[in-house]
């Protein structure tokens, strides 16, 4: 099984193995023609937790978007593959799109950033990894309220793995911010060290939700199959290992 560190560097999104030459060069309708797979598999691995006010046909158009501005900018010295960088974009206009809704309650935020402050206090107490009792208690409420706000954050963009942890790359663009000019390849380098160490340090079952999430790229239910629990509890778990990612990461700049 692919090592779950790996989930912090690497997303599917390359549709071929093939290199690429000058895309920007190309003829945008073949670019559209080629890619659509790849925009259209983004979009329904992203839908798996959006809301049900979130449509596919959005993500996908959203997704079209990106990609015509990856073919336009691609820039071929960089070393990346286009399939790698257009992965990238579609997926950062696909999070766009979504971000512009606004569908996830101000509650919602703030009670996630209250749990990623108790991990982070119970964590930097104890030196172990905060348990789910453990948190609840710091938050002063019960553990079938702390279970409740993880599965309100399961349905929100707000600290979801496509806004900081989804894929190396893809992730620091949204977490460092699309920094252009010459530090960027720096700042990108060491997130991405914070990142793998902070998702090396997770307990054995995040780790393992986000490798089959990530780089199996498996839906919830069937992860839930895998690993014995409800579809619901798979996503508890993974919203989870996100807010536990933000404690850890809170301090990164």
């Amino acid at each position: 099984m692919t090592s779950a560190t790996s989930a912090s560097a690497k997303i599917n999104t390359d549709a071929q193995a093939e290199p690429q030459k000058d895309v920007g060069s190309k003829n945008l309708d073949e670019v559209v023609d080629r890619y659509a797979p790849l925009v259209k598999r983004i979009a329904h691995h992203l839908l798996l937790r959006m809301p049900a006010s979130v449509q596919i046909d959005d993500l996908i158009q959203s997704g079209m978007i990106g990609l015509l501005e990856a073919a336009k900018k691609y820039d071929v010295s960089k070393g990346a593959s286009f399939e790698t960088y257009a992965g990238i974009r579609i997926r950062g206009s696909m999070l766009d799109e979504v971000r512009k809704g606004d569908w996830a309650p101000r509650s919602v935020h703030r009670k996630s950033r209250k749990v990623a402050e108790a991990i982070k206090a119970i964590e930097s107490r104890t030196g172990k990894d905060a348990k789910d009792p453990e948190i609840a208690k710091e938050l002063n409420i019960d553990l079938n309220a702390y279970f409740a706000i993880l599965q309100d954050a399961s349905g929100s963009r707000l600290f979801s793995f496509d806004d900081v942890m989804e894929g190396d790359d893809s992730a620091i663009e949204l977490a460092a911010g699309d920094l252009p000019g010459p530090c960027d390849g720096l700042q990108r380098d060491t997130f991405k060290a914070h990142l793998a160490n902070a998702i090396s340090g997770l307990p054995d079952r995040e780790k393992l939700v986000l490798a089959l999430y990530y780089d199996e790229e498996l839906n919830l239910k069937e992860i839930g199959e895998v690993i014995g629990v409800s579809e619901s509890r798979v996503s508890q778990i993974h919203s989870q290992a996100a807010m536990r990612l933000k404690a850890r990461l809170s301090d990164w700049n």
